[in-house]
């Protein structure tokens, strides 16, 4: 028993020994280790050829450090276990999963099952290539109409039948405008594709010869019969097939009709079967492992700056304000900007009305104050863009406020009277003016108080010898 028990001992060390060989910690943070083939997996997809701000391996490390960090917290506040949360990461990673309950046999056989189906429906008449002259009556034509699209179709026959080109009479006399275009060309057609009388006559005709004008339900055609021919074999078909599957969308047809058979056969629920599936398939092959830990620990990510950073400082309003106060010397413009609004009116007695009725309001309350008084019934009586404009932002601005004699103003039906009100203000007067940017500055400023409080709450120690070895 001793010597089993020693045994098991020495190849679990063996195994251990292995694996910190070929796969050593690069670190650990938050008392959870890293691999080096796990940190290579994200440091090589976020350094490729297309990226502008390529990293070296250290300054990476400490990015990927807070990184962890950042998941560390998200899974504390267990944000991993929200149903929403749950739901957006199981839709990426059964993206990546799903495909695989299928194989390139699965594919090559429906491909099959396509063209047998197809050459079923075609039969043993085969396809007949096609070309037409179409002189449209219509539902319940007149018996004058009918009569002159007769004599119409029949004088464009007989000219056919004594030299003239069937190709530029069909470009110039079918009213089948597609096929028109083509020299009234159809092109391959089967038996139940199109009207009875035009098919009757098509698989009657010979090649190269003409029809006189057949009477259908739309009108009158002369019909050319170019080519008879058999459906190709598979093999030459084989790449037209397969562009039809991919546009269709019937490879995630058949993966859901395979998932649905293997939950009824199993009595499991999908959700069962592709946890199974996507934990098999990272347990043979890593980039798959990492690529699905990617999508949860990048949702854990947004889920958790968002709720502890990004929501929160957007929303904080006295915070923005106060920020806003102690930096108002960075945000500056390099040219006067137009605070105000740009509108049309129906009426010239509302341009006037529009003006007096936000003078001496909040600039903020403008959009509801007009919608309320202008357009809160069935007739718009206005319309109106309110923002902070530069020069080149607004034809309206730009010709009343900024004088440009060149700026061309856009005509709008209904709508023939143009005019601005508000003011030219050569930098930002309030935090409003310039939300976005101090909303921005404020969040990145959180974003670090919040790393820096990470860092103590969740230490990182890299190994610089496995560091070392990554080139």
């Amino acid at each position: 028993m001793k010597k089993i028990f020693f045994s098991v001992v020495c190849l679990c060390t063996a195994l251990t020994t292995w694996a910190q060989t070929n796969d050593p910690i690069v670190m650990t943070v938050a008392g959870k280790p890293v691999t080096k083939s796990e940190f290579v997996y994200s440091y090589s997809k976020n350094n490729g050829d297309d990226v502008i701000d390529k990293k070296t391996v250290k300054e990476y490390a400490e990015l990927f450090a807070n990184y962890k960090r950042k998941v560390q917290a998200a899974l504390d506040a267990s944000l991993d276990t929200l149903t929403s949360y749950n739901k957006e990461f199981r839709q990426y990673r059964d993206q990546q999963v799903l495909p695989t309950l299928i194989n390139d046999n699965d594919v090559e056989q429906e491909a099959r099952n396509i063209y047998q189906r197809t050459k079923d429906n075609i039969g043993p008449d085969g396809l007949v290539n096609v070309s037409h002259i179409l002189f449209m009556i219509g539902q319940n034509p007149s018996d004058s109409l009918r009569t002159a699209k007769e004599v119409l179709a029949d004088s464009v026959y007989y000219a056919i039948k004594k030299g003239a080109d069937f190709s530029t009479l069909a470009m110039s006399k079918s009213d089948d405008r597609g096929s028109a275009q083509r020299g009234g060309e159809v092109g391959w057609i089967s038996k139940g594709q199109t009207l009875p009388a035009f098919e009757e006559a098509v698989f009657s005709m010979k090649d190269g010869e003409i029809s006189k004008p057949i009477l259908t339900e739309v009108g009158y055609h002369i019909i050319k019969v170019t080519g008879h021919k058999q459906l190709e074999p598979f093999d030459t078909l084989k790449s037209d097939i397969y562009n039809f599957i991919e546009k269709r969308h019937i490879r995630e047809s058949l993966a859901q009709a395979r998932l649905k058979a293997i939950c009824a056969a199993k009595g499991e629920t999908p959700e069962q079967v592709m946890d199974m599936r996507a934990d098999s398939l990272a347990s043979l092959d890593q980039d798959m492992k990492y690529l699905i830990q990617e999508y949860h620990d990048g949702l854990l990510l947004y889920e958790v700056s968002n709720r502890d950073v990004w929501e929160k400082a957007a929303n904080d309003e006295a915070g923005l304000q106060e920020f806003f106060n102690k930096n108002k010397s960075n945000y500056k413009w390099d040219a006067p900007r137009f605070k105000g609004i740009a509108y049309y009116t129906r009426d010239e007695k509302d341009i006037k009305a529009v003006q007096k009725s936000v003078k001496g309001k909040s600039f903020d309350k403008w959009v509801e104050i007009l919608r309320t008084t202008f357009n809160n019934d069935s007739i718009l009586r206005i319309r109106v863009e309110k923002g902070i404009f530069k020069q080149g932002d607004n034809k309206i601005v730009d010709k009343n406020e900024f004088k440009d004699a060149n700026a061309q103003i856009r005509k709008v039906k209904d709508f023939p009277y143009t005019a601005t009100f508000g003011k030219i203000i050569k930098k930002p007067e309030e935090m409003g003016d310039v939300r976005a940017l101090v909303t921005a500055d404020y969040q990145e400023l959180k974003e670090q108080e919040w790393l820096e409080e990470l860092k103590k709450r969740y230490p990182a120690v890299i190994n610089e010898d496995v560091l070392n070895t990554i080139k």
